[in-house]
């Protein structure tokens, strides 16, 4: 056998052998629902909370799955990661919602390949959402990948992915102002009741759930509805407490809620419960409320609706406030989009690279080994790589490349 076809059997071997083979970015997919297709009731069938994320990662590896993670807010819930199908993912999603898979796939959008990385960072920029340019979502996404990361779901590759999709956000937030004005639910919700409610500062404000929704809630409502008439509560005591001492407000335990919802002329629910907070039973009989729900699932029992002096709101209907910046923020679009085309291709580029790593490895293993009696310099073999990454970024030849690079091997070697 012909020295060059030994070297590219043996090649060939070594990448097989140690499990070299690039990561696809034709295997990386998105499936989800959002607003555009489903109301928030239907959004709560699929809502994924931690307890059911942490489940969805312990059978991940049962159907195939090892790079995954899930974005679940108001506006979505959306499984990305690497799969054979999408339908692997999908179906491990639905493990853990309400909902059922069928209900999911009539009602749900997939992409692959680039096109899931672009929807990832159009996502990521406020593009896909129902207030356009949300900022809250990346945190959110942040939030996302770092439990998935923890549990052993994030490779180098989608790390990658996240980094520049968090660069390409961050980009967006400083060079246009597609994020300005009424740009997240949270600040929706205080532009309702500034709209709505007069002498505000007369009015006793409860705030149920101190998590990211609810802290930037309450920021918002101490900054531009300029009240500290607010009292704070949380499962977990400890941090309405300390939110409260941060901002100047009072807190009370969960046990107090009936009486502070008795007491409450208005009740910003920002909790993630998988049933309801607030229930009918806490504010019949209690006089006139306004209560806003930004959660998803709902948090407050939907039968409160029928109750005399009762608003209700939620989070598509906050969506749909008359907004004086979004013509503004509309303008800004192409400006966004050409911020993300570039960072994808950037990406690309690195992934191009990517993808011949494992053949430059096995290459240079290779080399090494028919340098092993000749005890030439490993410098040498190293500028073969060199030259023969150079050529691969080029075009895309890699069979002739490997014969190239025993040529300029004895060509180096012989200097």
């Amino acid at each position: 056998m012909a020295t060059s076809e030994l070297f590219l059997r043996n090649v060939f071997q070594e990448v097989e052998m140690h499990g070299l083979n690039p990561t696809d970015i034709s295997k990386f997919f998105v499936a989800g629902i959002n607003y555009k297709k489903s109301d928030a009731d239907i959004r709560g069938h699929f809502a994924i909370n931690q307890e059911h994320y942490e489940k969805i990662l312990s059978s991940a590896h049962g159907f195939g799955l090892h790079e995954l993670f899930i974005l679940s807010t108001c506006n979505r819930t959306e499984i990305y990661g690497f799969a054979e199908d999408v339908t692997h993912l999908m179906q491990l999603l639905c493990t853990q919602t309400e909902g059922s898979y069928n209900t999911f796939v009539s009602l749900s959008y997939t992409y692959e390949g680039v096109n899931a990385a672009r929807h990832l960072f159009n996502v990521a920029a406020g593009l896909d959402s129902q207030i356009l340019g949300d900022y809250e979502i990346v945190g959110q996404i942040r939030h996302a990948v770092k439990f998935s990361a923890q549990h052993g779901f994030i490779g180098v590759y989608l790390q990658r992915m996240v980094d520049q999709v968090m660069q390409s956000s961050k980009e967006i937030k400083n060079q246009t102002a597609l994020s300005g004005g009424t740009v997240s639910v949270s600040f929706a919700a205080v532009q309702y009741i500034r709209e709505k409610v007069a002498r505000v500062s007369d009015k006793k404000i409860l705030l149920v759930g101190v998590g990211k929704i609810g802290r930037n809630t309450c920021k918002n409502m101490v900054d531009y509805l300029g009240t500290r008439n607010i009292v704070l509560i949380n499962r977990t005591e400890e941090k309405a407490i300390a939110l409260a001492a941060e901002l100047g407000l009072k807190s009370a335990p969960i046990e107090a809620l009936a009486e502070e919802i008795t007491d409450a002329d208005m009740i910003v629910v920002a909790t993630n419960g998988s049933a309801p907070t607030i229930l009918q039973s806490h504010v019949e009989n209690c006089g006139a409320k306004l209560i806003i729900d930004l959660s998803i699932p709902y948090n407050v029992e939907t039968s409160v609706l029928g109750l005399p002096g009762i608003t209700l709101v939620n989070v598509d209907e906050l969506s749909k406030l008359k907004d004086q910046t979004l013509r503004k923020r509309e303008a800004e679009v192409p400006k966004a989009i050409a911020i993300i085309s570039s960072h994808i291709e950037s990406f690309l580029d690195w992934h191009q690279m990517r993808r011949h790593v494992p053949l430059l490895k096995a290459v240079k293993v290779k080399l090494q080994e028919m340098n092993s009696c000749n005890f030439e310099p490993n410098d040498k073999i190293q500028r073969v790589i060199d030259q023969m990454a150079g050529k691969m970024r080029q075009k895309e030849q890699k069979g002739c490349y490997y014969i190239e690079a025993i040529n300029d091997y004895m060509t180096i070697a012989a200097t």
